[in-house]
């Protein structure tokens, strides 16, 4: 009998009904990760504002940042948590993190002991997504890869525009407090479903060699037996091979250039999302219409994901993703000139349909780029080491706030849009010997599995 280490991606282990019990699912999840992440940058003039909270602009900033430290945290953390764990549980445990954490928000009594709890929570935020996105991209049928990855990933845009109306709604009436209760739904309506529905990732459980509950998977949901662990030869390895593989001759230099895409991606998105409406009130705007401007520019999300995946499954994820980041320089920037309200809605709109899709493509183009066996590894460290802009990002916001520079915000964030589109550009360079993939990619596209 011989094997190789990689089934061909014609041979997918999934089927439609898998894969859609896993899409909803996880779409959910990251729809409520989107509204805790939204729901701060949504309650920062409240909050300010609230007399016996005692929480500066400078406060606001360094939370922010101590909330994406947690989610940097949870992002390196969870291929370790997943590796042992499984992908099933890892949900389970991320989400049930922030729920709990959103209460603690609610309740607490100062800025300090808000920061420790929101600090808290972005551990289970940044565990989640990359978590969420490595179970997509294994169920997904492969004509329909990178779509999928974009369509679970509309649900933080939609988070995204959900946060900022509940604030709308409630704010007035019931407080900042009342916008952090929200968050305690997963905990008690999302939790429940994915224990009884979510199936486990099949890869894991052959790299466990838990093959009984491989085969009752692949019964329950119609799905290709995987081949047996014995069978396999050099399937994905434990975290510290894995990391090996990620600096393996030339991969080195793409995963590095993936890190510093992924850090200027989500300081752009992370302190344009925690700043934007008090960005806007700087420009003469109400707080009103700087909030619904953060659905805007979340309905633009959600359009530029949709559109990015399926251009990307024709253009590829790499140069999709470099395109957008350009172009969002182009619009953030344009957002700091004062112009009229529906010229600033147009906007801030097609500004969103780059600007979240852009860091999504990356993650899509770390899956396109590296192998199954090191993919989950690879999309933790680059969204991890990614975290470190988005720790930097409201940071920036609140010191340009505190020195009373705040105009100069839209250029300062549009310019790490500029510097990802240039990492995009020389990963596509150092790829295209390859098709667009690690050589270890490529050869697993022409392996033809025989046994006999």
């Amino acid at each position: 009998m011989t094997t190789h280490d990689l089934a061909p991606r014609t041979q997918r282990i999934t089927n439609n009904r898998a894969f859609r019990i896993v899409l909803i699912l996880c779409w959910v999840a990251i729809f409520f990760d989107g509204i805790d992440t939204f729901m701060y940058g949504s309650t920062i003039p409240s909050m300010t504002a609230d007399p016996g909270f005692h929480m500066t602009a400078a406060h606001a900033g360094n939370i922010g940042s101590l909330a994406t430290f947690g989610m940097l945290l949870g992002a390196l953390a969870i291929g370790v948590v997943a590796d042992t764990i499984g992908r099933r549980w890892s949900i389970i445990l991320c989400s049930a993190i922030f729920s709990i954490s959103s209460a603690g928000c609610a309740l607490a009594a100062g800025a300090g002991s808000f920061g420790i709890w929101r600090t808290i929570a972005g551990f289970g935020l940044g565990g989640l997504l990359p978590t969420a996105i490595a179970m997509v991209s294994e169920f997904a049928p492969d004509r329909v890869r990178n779509f999928s990855v974009g369509a679970v990933m509309t649900a933080h845009q939609a988070g995204g525009i959900v946060a900022p109306l509940l604030c709308l709604y409630l704010l007035p009436t019931l407080g900042w407090r009342s916008i952090y209760w929200v968050g305690v739904l997963p905990l008690i309506a999302l939790v429940p479903l994915i224990l009884t529905l979510l199936p486990e990732s099949p890869t894991f459980l052959v790299a466990r060699g838990r093959m009984d509950k491989a085969r009752a998977l692949a019964e329950r949901f119609d799905l290709v037996v995987p081949l047996e662990k014995s069978t396999i030869k050099n399937r994905g390895g434990n975290f510290g091979e894995n990391l090996a593989k990620l600096f393996r001759g030339r991969n080195a230099v793409v995963t590095l250039l993936f890190w510093l895409g992924s850090f200027g991606g989500l300081l752009l998105v992370y302190g344009m999302s925690t700043w934007l409406p008090s960005l806007m009130e700087s420009l003469g705007f109400d707080l009103g219409n700087s909030l619904v401007l953060l659905c805007l520019i979340n309905a633009g999300g959600i359009v530029g994901t949709l559109v990015a995946g399926k251009v990307s499954d024709t253009w590829g994820p790499v140069r999709v993703s470099m395109l957008w980041f350009l172009l969002t320089a182009v619009g953030v920037c344009a957002m700091g000139i004062k112009s009229t309200m529906v010229v600033t809605y147009i906007l801030v709109f097609v500004t969103g349909v780059f600007l979240f899709s852009a860091q999504i493509m990356i993650y899509a183009a770390v899956s396109h780029v590296f192998p199954t066996e090191s993919r989950a590894t690879a999309l933790g460290l680059t969204t991890g080491m990614g975290r470190f802009g988005a720790v930097f990002g409201p940071w920036m916001g609140g010191q340009l706030f505190a020195l009373g520079l705040e105009k100069w915000g839209f250029v300062a964030f549009g310019a790490f849009g500029i510097t990802s589109g240039v990492m995009l550009l020389l990963i596509h360079l150092v790829l295209r010997r390859h098709g667009g993939k690690t050589q270890e990619a490529t050869e697993a596209d022409n392996v033809v599995i025989r046994a006999g």
